[in-house]
């Protein structure tokens, strides 16, 4: 190792980041403050769909029929009850007739009509009691809220004989928005305090806990402001906060906790404060880099869908891993660099337990913390007796763990793909209410149609023509129309069975096959979802290969393995068949649906598993660099094998499991929502997390190595020689083999798996 007046050689990126630690924090607190004002009010900005592919034939026909035939298109629904005088009672006619003239004078509201107008049966309740007023607010998502803002208060609740309720597809989106903003205020508020105790709990510091949060609330400020100036040219949905505060919270608690372990361990074994910092960074630093690119790469597929909802998360996921990184590699290191040995000041689990064990005022324990960590060696030991337990039984862990988690993802194989609705909705929101009573007390579904665009005029033969055969098909309803304008008309088909049901979505292709004298293209819920999917499909394999190669090239180059890489991208995809088996057993059939409080459609929203996938898979990866860099780290040193697997879980299976807790609680307390894809989102990937750290890392990583042997390892010659010149590892080899450290780390090469010489405490080379 090289030397500089007898200490360690502080590489440029530490003398960058050490120089002016004050400095450093000031500027820092200066861009957060700017951040808090560049981003406040971005949930106001954000739109709550974007599940349509904009290039689609169903996008294209419904801009046109809302440019040509407003009435055709509504989005506002105002559900009128007139109680026990039934809506022909002249006195309620009139009155519902005031209240249409009044709504077609409001601005930017148009193609108003009502039952009292039309006589449309579709418009009435079977039962006589109730009756529809419809219309469409123009704009986009942003401005038609602000006009449903502006004029629902003045049309809802009593008017005269009337009780007014406000629905439609306008309304069902602002509500989404405005509960999940709430729900993602008080997610904040339960997740902060508890991940702070939890925190405490893991590091015993209290000064060491505060760390990952600061990290961790400048990640999120910071991607609020970026998201903010994202609005400004894009459409951003505003379920990307939730991942902006699950990962922002999560990622820096993960590379925190790495970071401020390998700083304590330094401490604890006798090097200077700035010494310390130095090996942190050119070890765990750069381990925490190599994992913020796997998580970025797996969430910037997301950029190759259409949809702006997968897109966003992108948006959101790309800016938060790398703030996130940033923060734990500039300002974390600099308050390592003011705090020095008070890193371990201010032990608070002695709240926590009756009985609190100190160490001796210089004494460090295994983990590096001083006062309160005297169990930290036996934890330690624990992972790496688990470890050994394993590789023994390497065949039967690894047909076991691989075998259940094949069995728990089954119940993927019979999901069925749909549209988000207002039943996402809790059941006390007004437009979930209004589009309940639509669904249970009018025939003739309103509003779940398809309409036919016809274009470039044709005879009212032509037009006639081509309404009888649709009407002939055996998915078809009833017909309606046409309704003409110039050279456009359009035609309102209803399927047999539900809006989307699998009638409908066949239906949809049958019209675009059927053959007309003029140009037709097809739109409504049933068109969207098919063409949403169609996309979805098209672009999967892309997104699916960017995630996989480059996945396998960075940890290639942290680890110069041909199967690592390999490995790790197929049990990182094992790891999540219980997420999925899970979404569909709960969130499709409606098992546990009163527990969690969630009304069941029987199906999974199609952009849903697509980004639980990418998110959970950059999770997974993130926890896979942490063991991986252990292990390759000894094995650089020691060359054995088997003692490197058992060496790695036993560094960094506490430090996995705790991160992958307080992860699993941020995401639990996102999947409180009372919006059902959130409450899905939430807790699926919260399951994936505890599934991945708790039987991938422990149980089928060991097990699987054992299997594979020294092999692990192997890279052909072209390779390696590409690995020595470009590829990086956590620590470097060093020639000497490890030498017996057991008093520092409070291990010994013995039956119980764990593992002697304090080796890594070593400082890598410079």
């Amino acid at each position: 190792m090289s030397e500089v007046n007898g200490g360690p050689r502080i590489g440029g990126w530490t003398r960058f980041v050490t120089a002016r630690p004050r400095l450093s924090l000031l500027v820092a607190l200066v861009i957060t403050a700017l951040a808090v004002f560049a981003g406040s009010g971005v949930g106001d900005r954000m739109g709550s769909g974007g599940w349509e592919d904009p290039a689609a034939s169903s996008t294209y026909a419904t801009k046109a029929l809302e440019r040509e035939f407003p009435a055709s298109q509504p989005n506002l629904l105002l559900l009128v009850d007139a109680g026990d005088r039934g809506v022909d009672d002249p006195a309620v006619a009139a009155e519902a007739e005031r209240l249409t003239e009044r709504l077609s004078a409001e601005k930017g509201v148009v193609g108003v009509g009502s039952y009292w107008q039309t006589r449309t049966p579709a418009l009435r309740a079977e039962k006589g009691d109730e009756a529809l007023i419809a219309a469409r607010i123009v704009g986009e998502e942003k401005e038609a809220g602000e006009t449903l803002e502006r004029i629902a208060p003045e049309f809802r609740g009593t008017q005269g004989l009337l009780e007014v309720s406000v629905g439609g597809p306008v309304a069902v989106r602002h509500d989404i928005q405005t509960i999940i903003q709430e729900d993602l205020l008080r997610a904040e508020l339960i997740a902060l305090p508890v991940t702070l105790v939890l925190l405490v709990m893991v590091f015993g510091s209290a000064v060491a806990a505060l760390l990952p949060l600061g990290v961790g609330i400048v990640a999120i400020l910071g991607t609020n402001a970026v998201l903010r100036g994202i609005t400004e040219i894009t459409d951003v949905s505003v379920f990307a906060q939730n991942l902006t505060t699950a990962l922002g919270l999560g990622l820096a608690v993960d590379y925190a906790l790495f970071i401020v372990r390998r700083f304590r361990e330094e401490l604890a074994d006798g090097a200077e404060v700035r010494d310390a910092v130095g090996t942190t960074l050119r070890t765990a630093g750069r381990t925490v880099l190599f994992s913020a690119l796997t998580v970025a790469v797996s969430l910037a597929a997301m950029m190759v869908f259409p949809q702006y909802f997968l897109r966003s998360f992108a948006y959101a996921g790309i800016a938060v891993v790398l703030l996130a990184a940033a923060a734990a590699l500039i300002l974390l290191p600099a308050a390592l660099m003011l705090l020095g040995h008070r890193i371990n000041s201010l032990d608070l689990r002695g709240l926590f337990t009756r009985v609190r064990k100190r160490s001796a005022p210089g004494d460090a324990t295994a983990d590096g913390s001083r006062p309160g960590a005297a169990k930290a060696g036996e934890a330690g030991r624990g992972w790496g007796r688990a470890a050994a337990l394993v590789m023994r039984r390497a065949p039967l862990f690894a047909v076991g763990t691989a075998t259940a988690l094949v069995l728990l993802g089954l119940p993927f194989l019979g999901v069925k793909f749909g549209t988000a609705d207002d039943r996402q909705l809790p059941t006390s929101a007004e437009s979930r209410v209004v589009q309940e009573d639509i669904r249970s007390g009018f025939s003739g579904s309103p509003g779940g149609g398809l309409e036919v665009l016809g274009e470039g005029g044709a005879t009212s033969a032509e037009y006639a023509d081509y309404r009888d055969r649709v009407a002939g098909l055996p998915d078809v309803l009833r017909v309606d129309g046409p309704v003409v304008s110039g050279d456009h008309a359009y035609f309102t088909v209803l399927p047999r069975g539900e809006a989307v049901g699998p009638e409908a979505q066949r239906l949809v292709r049958e019209l675009r096959a059927e053959p007309a004298a003029f140009d037709t293209s097809v739109t409504g819920t049933a068109a969207v979802l098919v063409d949403s999917k169609d996309a979805i499909a098209d672009r999967l394999p892309l997104a699916a290969g960017i995630i996989v190669l480059v996945t396998l090239l960075l940890v290639f180059l942290l680890t110069g393995s041909v199967l690592i890489p390999i490995q790790a991208v197929a049990l990182n995809a094992l790891s999540l068949t219980a997420m999925f088996g899970a979404v569909v057993w709960v969130f499709q059939d409606g098992n546990l649906s009163g527990l969690l409080g969630f009304t069941s459609t029987g199906d999974i929203e199609t952009t849903l598993p697509v980004l639980m996938f990418c998110v959970a898979f950059g999770l997974s990866m993130d926890y896979g660099v942490f063991l991986i860099s252990r292990i390759k780290e000894e094995y650089d040193r020691g060359g054995d094998h088997e003692r490197s697997v058992i060496f790695g879980l036993q560094r960094t299976g506490g430090l996995i499991t705790a991160a992958a807790v307080i992860l699993a609680v941020v995401m639990v307390a996102i999947g409180a929502s009372r919006v059902t894809n959130t409450k899905m989102l939430g807790l699926g990937i919260a399951l994936a997390v505890v599934m991945d750290a708790m039987v991938v890392r422990s149980l089928l990583v060991p097990a699987v190595m054992k299997l594979t042997g020294r092999a692990t390892w192997w890279a052909p010659g072209p390779l390696r020689r590409f690995h020595d010149r470009f590829g990086v590892s956590e620590g470097e080899a060093r020639p000497e083999a490890v030498t017996d450290g057991a008093a520092g780390a409070g291990a010994s090469d013995g039956p119980d798996g764990s593992v002697s010489g304090a080796g890594e405490r070593d400082k890598a080379r410079v």
